[in-house]
């Protein structure tokens, strides 16, 4: 049995020897005979220094870029409208977007996400609440675009559609959009009063700066969508005083309005144009915001 013991407490011995040759070479300690626990401390850090460094499963979304849809990206119309003439508003009518990181193809570190949450203007959420588990970069950037495809075409016929309820003759006219790096759903309401107000003679954003967000169907139905607070805040610091938000959004909203902007709650592209209409002409005493549910 003295042999047995002998022989494990070499063992043990043999071991510690080639575990600290291995952190002295790596340069985490010097080389010494102390014993391991001597370097407790810098062992904990070194390690904790290892977990922030690697691959988490969360994402970590921010306020992203706005983009005025009555404007230009990468020097091209955002909306190009041919077969009708176009008028020019002095306003600007912003779509606003999220920063994903975390998501395929934009991996975010353990590090990053501790940092995520530490910041009251980025959110954290688990990565399979964002996308399916498994999903490729490809897969996903081919999905958002998909997405953005299909709402920028809704957002054409909901508001030819519309001009055409208002007594406007839209029988030969096309539209396109074009804009970069953006996809998704959530740009639709606003691409779809871009539309419009680019195809009336009106001036309807008075001068001001109109963010908003929301799906769009072809009958004109606004739809919810996702990372509201952080649109929200993105609006805010590119120059929006007024926020055109989902009314299926309010509970989301509610308590996140950032100071200095207004929120008016829309269902349909109806709502939105006419508050669009009255926040242009300062008549904004009929407009309802969110409130809690």
């Amino acid at each position: 049995m003295p042999n047995m013991q002998s022989k494990r407490r070499l063992h043990a011995h043999s071991a510690q020897t080639m575990l600290r040759r291995a952190l002295a070479y790596v340069g985490l300690i010097p080389e010494s005979r102390r014993p391991l626990r001597y370097y407790a401390g810098t062992l904990a850090v070194a390690l904790g220094i290892v977990i922030l460094l690697l691959p988490s499963a969360y994402t970590v979304e921010g306020p992203g870029p706005t983009q005025d849809v009555l404007g230009k990206a990468s020097g091209e119309q955002v909306i190009a409208v041919t077969g009708a003439t176009t008028h020019k508003d002095s306003g600007k009518l912003l779509l606003v977007t999220v920063n994903a990181s975390g998501v395929p193809g934009y991996p975010v570190t353990n590090g990053e996400a501790l940092v995520g949450w530490l910041d009251k203007n980025q959110t954290v959420l688990p990565q399979e609440v964002v996308f399916p588990v498994g999903q490729t970069s490809e897969e996903y950037a081919k999905e958002t675009s998909q997405q953005m495809d299909s709402s920028q075409s809704a957002a054409t016929k909901a508001a030819l559609a519309y001009l055409k309820h208002m007594g406007k003759d839209v029988s030969g006219v096309k539209v396109s959009m074009h804009i970069d790096g953006i996809g998704g759903p959530s740009a639709g309401m606003m691409y779809t009063l871009g539309v419009i107000d680019k195809l009336t003679g009106e001036n309807e954003t008075g001068g001001k700066t109109i963010a908003g967000t929301g799906t769009i169907d072809a009958k004109g139905t606004v739809g919810a969508i996702g990372g509201i607070r952080l649109k929200m805040i993105g609006a805010k610091r590119d120059g929006a005083t007024w926020f055109l938000a989902p009314e299926s959004n309010c509970d989301e909203v509610v308590g996140h309005v950032p100071q200095g902007l207004t929120v008016v709650k829309v269902s349909t592209l109806d709502e939105a144009y006419k508050a669009l209409v009255a926040i242009g002409k300062g008549q904004t005493g009929a407009l309802e915001g969110c409130s809690a549910s």
